[in-house]
């Protein structure tokens, strides 16, 4: 459980350490005065869904082996496929 806790941490760190997350920040910083209102949230938005995507992504490949990850993809394409069913008036 300890070493669970600890790769999460690692891979946390690693989303927020990111590159592109990096270059994200420091352009939110220097472009905070110039910036519309709108416009400054809209990137802070942006950048936010791009470390939670980072992170989830990388927390799930911690998490999870690629058996476990194919089989959580294929359960939610069959939940997606029924939800359109039912949706449509199929079922």
């Amino acid at each position: 459980m300890l070493a669970t806790a600890i790769a999460l941490q690692d891979v946390t760190k690693e989303a927020v350490h990111d590159e592109s997350c990096m270059e994200l920040a420091s352009a939110l910083f220097h472009m905070r005065n110039t910036l519309e209102d709108e416009d400054f949230m809209k990137a802070l938005y942006m950048y936010s869904a791009h470390l939670a995507s980072l992170t989830t992504t990388l927390v799930t490949t911690t998490l999870l082996t690629e058996n476990e990850i194919n089989e959580m993809m294929n359960t939610i394409r069959e939940m997606e496929s029924l939800g359109k069913d039912i949706t449509n008036g199929n079922n």
